[in-house]
């Protein structure tokens, strides 16, 4: 159901020249200009681009608690899960996450890896992303197929050490 609200939010969108994420206009000129910013990241890949309003969860408590309690989350929001360095193994699970979501692993550079699709709330099977991942970018389940965002896409966010940046503040 969420899979095709958000598919048919995005086709809407698309066709009216705005970003599905925002609900804002994305132009090739405004793309470059767009601001870094703590509370949002942008992705963009050969399918366009997006923006999320995020949370950050930075310290080890944070990145435990994660989006656990929580009993929805609008469709432009997320939480980017930062850690000081590429991790060795990096799986995350559902345990108390009372929503589906789409868990986007990134490595240091911002691109992204893997992409663990629609993770069924309670569930505590892991979700692996592998080695070398740093950024970890929580969505509403089934936004990233319906947004085309796949391995390869590049996110931007300064969290990013901008000398490593696939792209770049």
């Amino acid at each position: 159901m969420i899979r095709r609200i958000a598919l048919s939010l995005g086709l809407c969108l698309a066709g009216a020249g705005l970003s599905a994420a925002t609900a804002a206009p994305v132009t090739a000129q405004q793309e470059p200009q767009a601001q870094c910013r703590q509370d949002a990241v942008q992705l963009r890949g050969d399918w366009g681009t997006a923006r999320f309003s995020v949370e950050l969860a930075q310290s080890p408590g944070e990145r435990a608690k994660g989006l656990m309690n929580r009993p929805s989350m609008r469709m432009s929001h997320g939480m980017l899960f930062v850690y000081p360095m590429p991790q060795p193994d990096v799986a995350f699970w559902m345990r108390n996450t009372l929503i589906p979501l789409d868990i986007i692993y990134m490595d240091a550079t911002g691109t992204v890896q893997r992409i663990a699709a629609e993770a069924k709330p309670h569930d505590d099977t892991p979700l692996p992303g592998g080695a070398g991942i740093q950024f970890v970018l929580e969505i509403n389940g089934g936004l990233a197929a319906a947004m085309g965002i796949v391995p390869g896409s590049q996110l931007r966010h300064p969290a990013i050490p901008q000398d490593k940046a696939a792209w770049p503040c």
